[in-house]
């Protein structure tokens, strides 16, 4: 069953839902001043260098993630996430790199940016409300090697499974793709909190700003 939500609906309910939340907006600080979480243990090392190994995968994090957003649209800490992406990428033993990308909230560019940057030309992106993308630099931007655009369907286990895949990637193998999951209502019952997620996320994008590099203690 497919459901269309017009924009004037949608925005409709995007307010309703901003209302029923107490109107976070008003709370929330700019990207410029805002500070990491407790229990979400980043530290900025710099601008994000090119990479010169092929043994690693870069994981790019969208510019709100962990910031003014800390668990993804089915409410799974952004802490988790990270761990079982690393820990994928680690058991097929390769390195994990983490940046920031801040010049736009868009996947499928932040995974593009990752894999621009990263020795073995294999990205990860992650938007906040939990959206994946693997790239490949040579790639245009807008293709990838595997999309998971359901963010409510991906647990702990696919997360997991995603880095692996990235991580055979940059080994040059060609894995088998993870399973994308499929729920046609998910679409309809997500779509309002989804919209609002990427509004708040893109109220973090700064235009123009490098990648910078982090350090993960999760």
């Amino acid at each position: 069953m497919n459901i269309n939500i017009d924009e004037k609906t949608l925005q409709s309910i995007v307010e309703e839902v901003i209302r029923s939340m107490g109107n976070p907006s008003s709370n929330t600080p700019s990207s410029s001043s805002v500070s990491v979480p407790a229990g979400v243990s980043f530290q900025e090392k710099g601008e994000a260098q090119q990479g010169t190994t092929r043994d690693e995968v870069i994981i790019g994090i969208s510019p709100a993630f962990g910031i003014n957003q800390t668990q993804t649209i089915v409410k799974i800490p952004h802490t988790q996430v990270l761990r079982e992406i690393i820990a994928g990428i680690e058991e097929e033993g390769v390195k994990a790199r983490i940046v920031r990308v801040l010049h736009t909230s868009d996947v499928a560019f932040i995974s593009h940016t990752a894999a621009k940057l990263c020795g073995s030309g294999i990205g990860i992106g992650i938007q906040s409300k939990g959206t994946v993308n693997i790239h490949q630099k040579d790639l245009p931007p807008l293709s990838n090697l595997e999309l998971f655009p359901q963010a409510p369907l991906i647990d702990l286990a696919t997360f997991r499974t995603i880095g692996k895949n990235a991580a055979k990637y940059a080994k040059g193998e060609s894995p088998t793709p993870v399973p994308v999951k499929n729920d046609q209502m998910a679409r309809p019952k997500y779509q309002a909190v989804a919209a609002l997620l990427h509004i708040k996320e893109t109220e973090s994008v700064v235009k123009g700003a490098k990648p910078v590099e982090l350090s993960f203690n999760g």
